[in-house]
């Protein structure tokens, strides 16, 4: 019960991710780079003073922290740069779809053989995502923010692969949060020349920051404490109710009107998992 629970609360933090980087960098009140190094730093200083409290250090040229770095860099950056020009929805589709994609294909790789209950419940999840946000990606949207979505969705899907061996997932989550400071940083000077965060208000800092110290550093060292304990598949299928839980928070905190739409498909989603990551019967246990 105590796993669910935090599996529960990861995905709340990713959802209210999408909601910020939404808030802050559709209406201008940040540049996409802006977003994600202020993101970037601020969950690194987060992280890091949290591992100094508890008198620990945190190691960088470990190869699983730089890969891990690496990653977190094209999945921050990616999603950052892909919404410039992306509907939310169009996103949520492309982003947890190819996460989905990704750690299968790693549980495969790493030897997990998830069931056919697991794989048609993955159908069912992604059908209702599909549902759900496919109205509103009427839009035409550029290739290049369809390529950086789905960047971020690889880069992302690998950064959580990595977590599945994490011991230290405060230590590898701050050190990847530093790398990635580093590489967005780099990144905003290439663009900029050297002027960083220039048209940023008060408002789109704030929400940077709280993206990156609250939902994003916290929520991801608790998503690579997680991961150990849950499958490659398991853990793709369950972020297909992100984007539900964002619809969601919408109708709560936003005073969105739900829809029979939102309604019906976050049931085929919410079922779709429900279904695949029901226990399998074995051969040998009896009906009650």
């Amino acid at each position: 019960m105590r796993l669910i629970a935090l599996t529960a609360l990861v995905m709340a933090a990713f959802a209210a991710n999408s909601v910020l980087n939404r808030a802050a960098v559709a209406a201008g009140e940040i540049g996409a780079l802006d977003f994600a190094l202020v993101r970037a730093v601020a969950g690194a200083a987060v992280l890091v003073l949290l591992i100094r409290i508890r008198h620990g250090s945190v190691p960088l040229l470990q190869p699983r922290r730089i890969l891990g770095g690496a990653m977190l860099t094209t999945y921050l950056v990616g999603f950052s740069v892909a919404y410039l020009a992306m509907d939310a929805g169009l996103g949520a589709l492309i982003l947890f779809g190819g996460v989905q994609v990704t750690m299968f294909a790693g549980a495969l790789l790493l030897g997990e053989r998830p069931p056919a209950r697991r794989w048609a419940g993955a159908g069912l999840a992604l059908a209702g995502l599909a549902w759900l946000v496919w109205p509103g990606a009427a839009a035409v949207t550029p290739l290049w923010a369809v390529a950086a979505m789905a960047a971020a969705a690889a880069g992302w899907g690998v950064y959580s692969l990595i977590g599945r061996g994490s011991a230290d997932p405060l230590g590898d989550t701050g050190a990847a949060f530093v790398w990635a400071t580093v590489a967005c940083f780099m990144a905003v000077l290439v663009k900029t020349g050297g002027a960083t965060a220039n048209d940023a208000s008060l408002a789109g800092l704030a929400l940077a920051v709280t993206s990156g110290a609250v939902t994003s550093g916290l929520g991801y060292a608790l998503w690579y404490a997680v991961l150990p304990r849950i499958g490659a598949s398991v853990a793709g299928l369950v972020q297909l109710s992100v984007p539900v839980i964002a619809a969601l928070g919408g109708v709560v905190f936003l005073a969105e009107a739900p829809t029979l739409r939102m309604i019906g498909a976050g049931a085929l989603v919410i079922g779709g998992i429900a279904w695949g990551l029901w226990p399998q019967r074995t051969s040998g246990s009896k009906a009650s």
